[in-house]
């Protein structure tokens, strides 16, 4: 008895001792019914959701033959190409270290890393058909250094998506508020011939994330 006192007194003491912003954040995760219903339905995040309800939109898995998923942990995206395409092959990356999905290759490295790309080629037999990217890069907590340093993850994910995919490919990434910056809007719209933003329901209304789906690539043979 006196050893679960202690253990209460111990977490009474965590809970004085955590941040504000992490109570508020604990709470929402235990108040939230995308996480409930992803422990429900054995996704490992609630991001799964978010890739379901933007291809219920856009059509974007069903039926593609190889995907890159770039920030792939901890796996959510990656179980619903698994479940909406089975005969895919998927390859992912990240700097996280991300439990094995089978039937998924994996990369534990830094995309931004020059050997990155071509490893992730490599794994794939053929061109990719759709790259996915859920990349962000680590908060330091200065709004504008914040959404640079994202932006720069997904302009990288976009070039490499350009020189990769296979003619009439889809790239989907998320952005941030204030979506896509102009310099890559027009990189996608250059050598994609369909080019939106959407949020889906599945993003917290507070976010400022956003999605870029980028659909039909015109093919390498057709730039300029």
């Amino acid at each position: 008895m006196a050893r679960a006192g202690n253990d209460a007194d111990r977490r009474l003491k965590t809970a004085k001792k955590r941040k504000a912003s992490s109570q508020r954040w604990l709470e929402r995760q235990l108040n939230d019914p995308y996480v409930k219903q992803a422990k429900a339905e054995g996704f490992r995040s609630r991001a799964a959701y978010k890739l379901i309800e933007l291809d219920d939109r856009f059509g974007l898995v069903k039926g593609a033959r190889r995907v890159i998923d770039l920030g792939i942990a901890p796996g959510g995206w990656a179980q619903v190409v698994r479940k909406r395409a089975p005969k895919a092959a998927v390859v992912g990356i990240d700097l996280l270290e991300t439990e094995p999905i089978e039937g998924v290759t994996i990369f534990q490295m830094d995309f931004m890393d020059e050997a990155a790309p071509q490893a992730l080629e490599d794994a794939l037999d053929g061109a990719p058909d759709l790259v996915l990217s859920d990349m962000a890069a680590n908060t330091v907590g200065h709004k504008q250094t914040d959404h640079l340093r994202t932006m720069a993850l997904v302009e990288a994910g976009a070039w490499f998506a350009v020189q990769t995919l296979e003619k009439g490919g889809t790239f989907v990434a998320k952005v941030l508020a204030g979506g896509t910056d102009r310099d890559m809007l027009d990189l996608l719209k250059k050598h994609f011939r369909n080019v939106k933003h959407a949020k889906p329901p599945a993003s917290r209304k507070g976010s400022s994330e956003w999605y870029v789906v980028a659909q039909d690539f015109k093919g390498r043979e057709d730039e300029g």
